[in-house]
């Protein structure tokens, strides 16, 4: 037997629901914040993401999906949205559009990492960017925008956790300072993490290991040494957010994963979960389009995990809108009868109305069985003395009453239920 390989799963009918629900609470939150779709490749060429993300990231060293295609060419299944859709700015000169560009996108993500609930190898993302504008005042409108997003999904009892990581003027003094603090308590740090402080020192405070979080806690603060601008910015930050009134906490060891954030970063979380349940987050990335070969752009995005939103979903209860399914199944008896059903069937979806005629050789009694598992509204029987007198009997199966119809009238007696 061949199953789905490990880190995937097949997202089943009755889990359609809330995939729905949340896939149109994010297409309702975009049109109302102003932002387009765009659709990007499912891989791209290594470099892009090796550029973008980071050398010293454990996605770049650890979690992509690189292979050499046909070609001889390295490419890498998109292990995050944000590289793709900058490569699709610079490439389709969206930069000569009206600024801010605002775009979102709905995507598979691959990163070969261990499975956890609500994260898979292959996961999917809503993921917006605000590309063309450095106001704080887009900060706030992309976190707003994420906070009323999860909101308008009903869930409850969320936090908004915020930082300021700085830019490449004030970042690097900070680092030296972070990396001069860890180096005296390199005896203490897992193996990741000895190799970070020499590779990457910004990640030493995402790590998860608790020996790690606890020499994290102590670890100089990034917003204690920003530049003037920089502070500036977090300020007026702080400032739009607390107008919009949504409540936040400053967390000194928020960075992200990624090495292309610059000042803001952010992260939303269920109420104890911590970042591993992380439902969303983004940040500013306002070197990232120079670095794929642009002008200096600066940018704001965020993502939210599609997985661990319907994991959360069901935790709190939240009711999901049902769907409509099947509405009519048309059972019949003689084979002049499985003719016209199918006749009527085409004519019922052609007017708007959901049905199928039953196939196989099921008695009468047991197509009956298979209209009340699936759940549908009428049952139409149709026999021989039906198709003799063009008619046909509808059956209505919450209260088991029948009356017989003309079989030309059939679509609007089903539409009205009269």
């Amino acid at each position: 037997m061949y199953q789905a390989v490990r880190g995937t799963t097949d997202i089943l009918p009755e889990e359609q629901a809330y995939w729905r629900y949340v896939e149109q609470g994010a297409f309702d939150i975009c049109r109302r914040y102003g932002y387009e779709r765009i659709d990007s490749p499912t891989f791209e060429e290594t470099g892009l993401f090796t550029r973008s993300v980071g050398q010293g990231t454990d996605i770049v060293e650890k979690e992509m999906y690189t292979f050499a295609d046909k070609g001889g060419k390295k490419v890498t299944l998109r292990p995050e949205g944000t590289a793709s859709v900058c490569r699709a700015y610079l490439e389709h000169g969206l930069n000569n559009r009206p600024q801010p560009v605002k775009l979102y996108y709905l995507a598979s993500i691959f990163r070969y990492e261990r499975p956890q609930a609500g994260r898979l190898r292959e996961h999917h993302q809503f993921g917006c960017e605000a590309i063309g504008d450095d106001d704080p005042a887009l900060d706030a409108e992309v976190i707003d925008m994420a906070w009323q997003f999860f909101s308008s999904l009903k869930l409850q009892n969320l936090s908004l956790q915020l930082n300021s990581i700085g830019c490449r003027q004030c970042r690097p003094d900070y680092l030296a300072i972070l990396k001069d603090y860890y180096t005296g308590h390199a005896e203490g740090l897992c193996r990741d993490c000895g190799v970070r402080l020499v590779r990457n020192p910004l990640r030493l405070l995402d790590c998860k290991q608790p020996a790690c979080q606890r020499t994290a806690k102590k670890a100089p603060r990034s917003v204690d040494h920003l530049c003037p601008e920089c502070r500036r910015h977090f300020e007026r930050l702080e400032a739009y957010l607390e107008q919009l009134e949504i409540p936040f906490t400053v967390n000194h060891r928020l960075v992200r994963g990624l090495d292309y954030y610059t000042r803001t970063v952010f992260e939303i979380q269920p109420a104890g979960g911590g970042a591993q349940s992380t439902l969303g987050g983004g940040g500013r990335y306002d070197d990232l389009i120079e670095e794929l070969g642009g002008k200096a752009t600066p940018a704001i995005g965020f993502a939210a995990g599609m997985e661990r939103i319907i994991l959360n979903l069901k935790k709190q209860g939240v009711a999901i809108p049902t769907r409509p399914g099947l509405e009519v199944l048309i059972a019949w008896t003689g084979d002049e009868a499985k003719e016209e059903s199918i006749k009527l069937a085409a004519r019922l979806r052609q007017a708007g109305i959901s049905a199928a005629a039953a196939t196989g050789s099921k008695s009468l009694k047991a197509q009956m069985r298979q209209a009340n598992a699936l759940g549908v509204r009428y049952a139409v029987i149709i026999g021989d003395e039906e198709v003799k007198t063009g008619t046909a009997t509808v059956r209505d199966m919450a209260n088991a009453q029948q009356k017989t119809v003309p079989a030309e009238s059939l679509p609007e007696v089903l539409r009205h239920g009269d």
